[in-house]
C-alpha cells in the first residue's frame, strides 16, 4: 500500500464538515508536533550573533513555557495538549526531546512540564517602573537543545510525523486535529516532500484535517514573506513548494495574526519565507494559540 493510500484510509469521516471547532479539554486534548531541521546549515549566525539552531531552540523552549503557563490552574498543569518534537539532520530522524522524554515523540503537557533537561539562569531586561530598564535573573527551562550537522532528510521527517499523527488521530477521533509546525532553512536532501506533505494533511479527526505550518528561516536581512495568500511574490520553486505544502489559516488564528499586525484572511497560508528573528517568534506564538479550552 502506498504512503498516500495508507493515510487516506486512516482518516475519520473525510467527507464530513471540517469545522476546527471542537472544544479542547483534558478528555479531548489536541496535539502540537514540531518538526525541526537540525542540518549543518543551521549553524549560520543570525544578526544577534547566535546560530539559527540556537535561536530556534530558544523560541521553542519559550513557547513550551508559554503553553504550560496557559494550561496551569490551581491544581497544576492540565493536559489540554500532547506535544512533541521530531528533529532531523545528520543523525537521521529522532525524538527532539532528550532525557526522560526521549522514549517517544509525543507527551502529555504535564509530563513535559515535569521533565526539563535543566533549568538555566538567564538575564532579562524588565521595566523598572520609572521609564528605564533593569536586568533581572530569570529561570529558563530547557527541553530542546540546538544541534546542527549533516543533510536535510525532510521527507523522512514528514513521514515520521505522519506515522505519529495517524496513531494519535486514531486514539483521539473527536479532538481538534493536530498542528505540525515545521521549521527548515534549506531544501530537502532526500527527495521531494510535496506528496508526503499532502498525505499528512489528509490525516484527520472528526473535527478536521491535520494542519501543516511551514517556516523557512534565513540569516539575511529583508525579503521576509510571512503568511502570503498566493505564491506570486515568492522568488523560486523551493519557496513556492513550501507555500503549497502549507495549510490555509484556520479561522481562530486569523485574529491572533491580525493582532500582531499581519494582514491575513481565509486565503492566507500559514507559511513564512526567509523569516528573521521577529517572524520566527511570531510564527511559534500564533501557531500555538488554541481556542475553546475547557
Amino acid at each position: 500500500m502506498s504512503e498516500h493510500n495508507r493515510h487516506q484510509q486512516t482518516q475519520h469521516n473525510p467527507e464530513s464538515v471540517m469545522s476546527y471547532g471542537a472544544d479542547i479539554s483534558r478528555a479531548n486534548p489536541t496535539c502540537f508536533l514540531f518538526v525541526i531541521d537540525q542540518s549543518g546549515s543551521m549553524d549560520e549566525r543570525m544578526e544577534t550573533g547566535r546560530s539559527k539552531a540556537e535561536f530556534v531552540a530558544d523560541v521553542l523552549n519559550k513557547t513550551l513555557v508559554q503553553v504550560i503557563t496557559r494550561c496551569t490552574r490551581s491544581e497544576g498543569v492540565r493536559n489540554y495538549f500532547d506535544m512533541g518534537v521530531i528533529a532531523y539532520g545528520g543523525s537521521g530522524v529522532l525524538p527532539g526531546f532528550k532525557g526522560q522524554l526521549s522514549s517517544g515523540f509525543l507527551h502529555p503537557l504535564a509530563a513535559i512540564e515535569a521533565a526539563p533537561l535543566r533549568v538555566e539562569e538567564r538575564r532579562k531586561k524588565v521595566d523598572d517602573g520609572a521609564g528605564g530598564l533593569v536586568e533581572q535573573s530569570v529561570k529558563f527551562p530547557v527541553w530542546f537543545e540546538p544541534v546542527n550537522s549533516g543533510g536535510t532528510p525532510m521527507c523522512d521527517a514528514l513521514r515520521k510525523a505522519a506515522e505519529v499523527l495517524v496513531a494519535w488521530c486514531d486514539s483521539h477521533p473527536d479532538s481538534y486535529p493536530p498542528t505540525v509546525i515545521h521549521v527548515t532553512d534549506g531544501q530537502s536532501t532526500d527527495g521531494d516532500p510535496s506528496q508526503i506533505a499532502e498525505a499528512l494533511k489528509q490525516i484527520s479527526t472528526n473535527d478536521g484535517a491535520c494542519l501543516l505550518f511551514n517556516l523557512h528561516i534565513d540569516t539575511a536581512e529583508g525579503g521576509a514573506i510571512i503568511f502570503p495568500s498566493s505564491e506570486t511574490a515568492l522568488p523560486d520553486a523551493h519557496s513556492r513548494m513550501l507555500f503549497r505544502m502549507s495549510s490555509n489559516f484556520p479561522p481562530h488564528l486569523i485574529d491572533a495574526a491580525r493582532s500582531k499586525g499581519y494582514d491575513v484572511n481565509s486565503e492566507s497560508r500559514f507559511f513564512g519565507y526567509k523569516a528573521g528573528i521577529e517572524g520566527i517568534a511570531d510564527f511559534f506564538n500564533i501557531g500555538t494559540q488554541a481556542s475553546n479550552l475547557r
